[in-house]
């Protein structure tokens, strides 16, 4: 098999008439290799990516892999007749190496371990260990995807907040309501099979290929609920509206966890202890209780760099026009997206986070008396607005005190305070960019309507925030509008707050990814500190899981 990269394919020739992409794409193939069709067996699409750096030339961007009739030895003598004629350049032998789940042990250990969280991480971690043969016990917090769905939309319509379940708790974690973007900085043999967990799950094949994959949040709940039912199939246990509140040690070793279940008929409460030699804490980055819990339990953790701010919404035609010039609205593009980064002169950044093309703001409390926003997409990106975090770091130094657990109380007094600047009945305060930068409140707004469902009170957004968060975003708008023409508009809005884009906290774990104070206890996954994303989430679950198998050996 060979690899063919950097075959780059006019927007002109992609115009949903003839040639189709595939057309264009084989008769592209044709050329680069010099061969008639006839000696071709299959083309397959690896990777199409965007380029619109120049607005005159928006090409897309291919990399190929191409099986020849003669197969390998044809392959060869293609290799080099190419070097020879000096036309080797983005041709190259193909081999990929396969990263496969943990292979079956073939016996149980005599305590099956417990996986405590149902987002990406605790998901993969579970089925990786399911597909060892080890039939682990998954608990949530949350409920399953329907139920979920059904009290998130009660949330957003009357403010009737559940708050064990909501967009942070649930099956598939916080990840299902922010779009389900798919793109990351990190690079990992894994992601080809978290791609194609998530395809055989029901995601679009698509993302396999395309440079910026998502699921969207239409499409996630039926994924996670595939996956999960595979979990059911080899072995694994799984339970919803099931609460960490206790971890057991033993001769500095885990013992056991007692879990909360309320009973949804009844009402009443039944803890249980389980026995568990390991126990994989994937709980998130909003399970606050948890933290406590195991300060309180003597498991070391630390304060770490997280983020704040507020959501910033533009309409989608603006973005679409900065980024992608005058073919803009063209048919062969997506709605277009940004990432932005402001490096200050105060030593302070500012940056966009987890941007939602054709999106919406979202309700994302999970504790009454607070409002926290965040941001998702469906999977066709077609809402009038696009939405992203607009936030700036705060550093341990920041945060007063030496309370490892003072990050937590800085996101909550934020929320706090938004719930009161909104008026109560989690409306989000809002104001216009224009008014941000005078350092006025807003009373109206404009062309940019607001998309936060339980509705805003115009104000001034600042004053939710620390001093040195809204300043530094002030200072951040125009030098973004630098690189997004039309970043700093007039009447684009800033909803507040937006908190939860991080863990404040490092549940500290050793090479050997256990915790460093408590053997058998494995941090893992965004809310322990070890992640930042639906990809990097679901591969520190696998990460987590082979070392876990590797220790049962």
């Amino acid at each position: 098999m060979l690899e063919l990269t950097g075959i780059r394919i006019p927007l002109d020739r992609l115009d949903g008439t003839f040639p189709t992409e595939e057309e264009a794409i084989q008769k592209a193939v044709l050329r680069k290799l010099r061969l008639p069709l006839s000696d071709i067996d299959q083309i397959e699409l690896r990777k199409r990516s965007l380029d619109a750096r120049k607005k005159s030339d928006v090409r897309y961007n291919y990399t190929l892999l191409v099986t020849l009739c003669g197969g390998a030895e044809a392959e060869r003598e293609l290799l080099h007749r190419l070097r020879r004629h000096h036309e080797l350049r983005g041709v190259r032998e193909y081999n990929e190496t396969t990263y496969r789940f943990p292979a079956h042990l073939g016996t149980m250990p005599a305590k099956r371990p417990v996986v405590v969280g149902a987002g990406c991480a605790g998901l993969f971690c579970a089925l990786a260990l399911a597909e060892a043969g080890l039939e682990p016990l998954l608990v949530e917090r949350g409920e399953d995807a329907e139920r979920r769905c059904e009290k998130i939309d009660r949330f957003e319509e009357t403010g009737e907040l559940d708050p064990e379940s909501n967009i942070q708790f649930g099956l598939g974690g916080a990840g299902t309501f922010s779009d389900g973007k798919l793109g990351t900085g990190t690079k990992s043999p894994a992601h080809r099979l978290i791609l194609k967990t998530f395809v055989d799950a029901g995601a679009d094949p698509k993302i396999m290929w395309d440079a910026k994959p998502h699921v969207g949040s239409d499409v996630l709940p039926t994924v996670v609920t595939n996956i999960c039912g595979r979990i059911g199939v080899l072995g694994g246990e799984v339970r919803f509206g099931t609460r960490l509140t206790g971890i057991s040690t033993s001769g500095g070793s885990v013992s056991g966890v007692t879990l909360e279940r309320r009973d949804p008929q009844t009402g009443i409460v039944v803890e249980e202890r389980v026995p568990a030699d390991n126990v994989v804490l994937a709980c998130g980055h909003s399970a606050r209780d948890v933290f406590s819990m195991l300060v309180e339990t003597g498991i070391r953790l630390e304060r770490k760099t997280f983020a704040m701010g507020v959501r910033i919404e533009h309409l989608q035609s603006m973005v679409d026009r900065s980024q992608y010039g005058p073919v803009a609205g063209h048919p062969a593009l997506d709605p277009a997206s940004y990432k932005l980064v402001a490096h200050l002169p105060s030593g302070r950044s500012a940056f966009s986070f987890c941007m939602c093309p054709g999106g919406y703001v979202v309700a994302a409390a999970s504790e009454p008396g607070g409002v926290v926003t965040n941001g998702m997409s469906l999977s066709a990106r077609d809402g009038q607005n696009a939405n992203a975090g607009f936030l700036a770091n705060v550093f341990p130094e920041d945060l007063p005190g030496d309370d490892v657990l003072a990050g937590v109380e800085l996101q909550r007094s934020c929320e706090r305070a938004a719930f009161e600047a909104g008026g109560g009945g989690y409306v989000a305060p809002a104001q216009l960019v224009g008014d941000f930068l005078r350092g006025v409140p807003s009373t109206a707004g404009g062309d940019v309507l607001p998309t936060y469902p339980r509705g805003v009170a115009w104000g001034d957004v600042a004053t939710c925030l620390p001093d040195y968060i809204a300043q530094t975003l002030r200072e951040a708008i125009p030098v973004m509008d630098r690189y997004l023409h039309g970043f700093a508009t007039e009447d684009a809005v800033l909803t507040g707050v937006e908190t939860r884009s991080s863990s404040p906290v490092r549940v500290t774990r050793g090479k050997e990814l256990q915790s460093v104070s408590c053997a058998g206890l494995w941090p893992c996954g965004e809310g322990a500190g070890y992640a930042g994303g639906i990809m990097s989430a679901a591969t520190d679950g696998l990460r987590v899981a082979e070392a876990l198998v590797a220790s049962l050996k």
